[in-house]
């Protein structure tokens, strides 16, 4: 997942010089090769049109990718997890070498090939995260699920910086060359996910990770709780010596969207997504338009924020995993965010106060979103409702990956609505707002879990 995070990093990274070659830039006075380009196939007019059409593609990526997790979901549970990834990150990176790369080379340049190779890169890309979540899932059970994915899930995080890097290093040779380093070593991971993934222990002969998981497991039940610990129950997820994998019954989408916690669930991980992408999309931009930061000064700095996501994810994982529950520790962190939003939006011109106050609003913003997007979407997927059927990880996780990305796609278009029409600061206050949509489509499933916690700490006290 970090390759296939460190691609799309890439496109972002060389916007600015494919904004330069497909325009009569005056940045090129020197070099007549880009007047020559648009005049043989009338690109775009002006820097700000390409930068425009260049921020359509990203909507269009995140659409596509939104409705292609609904179906990467589907299919993941339906057909082995290590050819769908595989298979994936592979026609991804060749896509991403023709949109990059061959074009280049060939002086081929046209708006609706670029619009139609950048659709189905995100349908291919999209296959990632569902089954990455649901092959974690089968190895890491739930008493320590919070701490490990919410390491894991760094690995969008360290992608990013991947991807920044790599660009970066080949970039002076031209745009192209970026893309085609990126695109070579992501296809390389493919071939290696395909040849060395082992999708779950069954494969190897070892019993699931489930069956291992006794009545302790009881009280673990993060989401799905009544006031009983009978409701918590967890089913074994094992398969019979005598089975196969492929036995085991995939639930359909319409019953996926029916278990209890997922739509909330996939509501609040749309606003939190919006503002979280945003930051990935617009920080850069935004420390080099309101304080007038050299743009390769503000890329190195916007590296902070992901910091903050990583210790967020992971910290905020293990209290969940210590308390048993996720939800209330949740809402304190998105709590907390809204807090950190309105000090990061009155940050003075001063990089390293910047810095801190990036990497505590990327703590309490990246660090939930990480925790919803994995350890919450793992949870959400095994439930004792679905103890017949229990093939549902992937389908959750696209459920609830693709509702929050269809928020992003659509707040990147608000994002820049409301900058141009009312500046930065009303900006914040949208960031605000979602960040309290968040917590309001989870508030009853906070409120049942803090129930649940106050009433087993006073059945521990009279215990005693």
């Amino acid at each position: 997942y970090s390759l296939l995070h460190a691609s799309r990093k890439t496109f972002s990274n060389v916007k600015v010089s494919i904004s330069e070659q497909w325009t009569p830039s005056a940045f090129n006075t020197s070099v007549e090769l880009p007047v020559e380009i648009w005049s043989s196939n009338h690109l775009f007019p002006s820097a700000e049109e390409a930068t425009l059409f260049l921020g359509t593609l990203d909507t269009i990526f995140l659409f596509s990718y939104a409705v292609g997790l609904f179906i990467s979901g589907i299919v993941g549970d339906r057909l082995n997890l290590r050819w769908v990834l595989s298979f994936g990150m592979c026609s991804s990176a060749l896509v991403v070498f023709v949109f990059g790369t061959v074009t280049e080379w060939l002086h081929f340049y046209n708006k609706w090939l670029y619009c139609c190779l950048w659709i189905v890169n995100g349908l291919l890309q999209s296959t990632g995260w569902p089954c990455v979540v649901a092959v974690m899932g089968n190895w890491f059970g739930k008493a320590g699920r919070g701490v490990v994915f919410g390491l894991w899930s760094a690995c969008a995080s360290v992608g990013n910086i991947l991807g920044a890097c790599l660009a970066s290093s080949v970039l002076q040779y031209g745009y192209e060359y970026a893309f085609l380093v990126t695109a070579s070593v992501q296809f390389a991971g493919g071939v290696i996910i395909f040849f060395g993934l082992l999708v779950s222990p069954e494969e190897i002969g070892l019993s699931g990770i489930e069956a291992e998981e006794n009545f302790e497991e009881d009280s673990h039940r993060p989401l799905i709780n009544g006031t009983e610990n009978e409701d918590d129950y967890e089913p074994n997820y094992s398969i019979q010596e005598d089975s196969t994998i492929t036995q085991v019954k995939a639930i359909s989408f319409y019953q996926a969207c029916c278990l209890p916690g997922v739509i909330p669930y996939s509501l609040a991980y749309a606003c939190l997504k919006l503002v979280n992408y945003s930051f990935f999309f617009w920080l850069p931009f935004y420390l080099s338009n309101n304080f007038r930061w050299k743009e390769a000064e503000a890329d190195k700095l916007s590296i902070w924020y992901d910091v903050g996501g990583i210790i967020g994810g992971t910290l905020q994982g293990f209290i969940s995993d210590i308390l048993q529950k996720r939800a209330p520790v949740l809402a304190l962190s998105l709590l907390l965010a809204i807090g950190s939003l309105i000090g990061y939006s009155r940050s003075p011109d001063d990089k390293s106060i910047n810095a801190l106050l990036m990497t505590v609003t990327g703590f309490f913003i990246g660090g939930p979103s990480n925790m919803i997007s994995s350890a919450i979407s793992a949870d959400l997927g095994r439930q004792e409702l679905i103890q017949g059927s229990s093939e549902a990880l992937a389908t959750v996780t696209g459920i609830v990956d693709g509702t929050g990305s269809v928020g992003a796609a659509v707040g990147q278009y608000l994002v820049s609505l409301i900058q141009d029409k009312l500046g930065w600061m009303w900006v914040f206050y949208f960031f605000i707002l979602m960040t309290s949509c968040t917590i309001l489509f989870i508030s009853p499933l906070i409120v049942r879990e803090v129930l649940y916690l106050v009433r087993r700490r006073q059945a521990h006290i009279l215990s005693e």
